[in-house]
């Protein structure tokens, strides 16, 4: 007899598994299927901007580096353009610029990394604009859930003040955790903690 749906028991959920590089970065874990793996180049040569390298690490709550995490990004071009149908000027996108690229971290020392160019501010509907940033997705064996989060630049501090993103967050010592370091001209750090002191600040979405 089949019982009605209100006996039923919940589903177990369950993390991404070592099976999360197999299905969306198999060159990761040494399956050769394509030519480049999808989301290598998130603006292609030639897109106008400032070229960027952003390299991290992502810790648990001990401090230890986490070793199979992959990483998306989602970002607007130069111009604070998103290339998708809801932005209102994606017609004037840059031409080669795709705003999204996946990473997956070292298998032996958890670092990651990727090049891109430098966001400009993205205007808001009611007037202002969003401070230049990256928008960060995580998920890992252990995560039941992605994880989103942004990462903002430190030479736009001016802009952080009226940041909508950065204004939400109560505990204003933790707005820290989202600016990255720049450890050179175009290239940034910024890690990423999961748990513990430090801990990056994670967006509900």
């Amino acid at each position: 007899m089949v019982q009605p749906l209100n006996y039923l028991k919940e589903t177990p959920s369950q993390t991404a598994g070592p099976y999360v590089h197999i299905g969306l970065a198999p060159g990761a874990a040494g399956f050769r299927l394509f030519e480049q793996e999808l989301g290598q180049v998130i603006a292609a040569p030639g897109v106008p901007g400032e070229r960027i390298r952003v390299s991290g690490v992502v810790r648990d709550g001990t401090g230890a580096p986490v070793k199979d995490v992959l990483i998306e990004v989602w970002q607007a071009d130069a111009n604070g353009i998103y290339p998708h149908p809801e932005d209102p000027r994606v017609a004037e996108c840059a031409p080669g610029f795709r705003g999204w690229g996946r990473v997956i971290t070292e298998f032996e020392t958890g670092e990651w990394a990727f090049e891109t160019i430098r966001p400009g501010a993205v205007p808001l509907k009611a007037g202002g604009v969003q401070a230049p940033h990256l928008t960060l997705w995580l998920v890992a064996r252990g995560i039941n859930v992605g994880l989103a989060t942004r990462m903002y630049f430190p030479e736009d501090a001016g802009l952080h003040g009226s940041d909508p993103v950065l204004r939400s967050i109560e505990q204003r010592q933790r707005v820290a955790t989202l600016i990255a370091k720049a450890e050179a001209p175009g290239q940034y750090r910024f890690d990423i903690r999961l748990q513990g002191e430090g801990e990056t600040v994670f967006i509900d979405i």
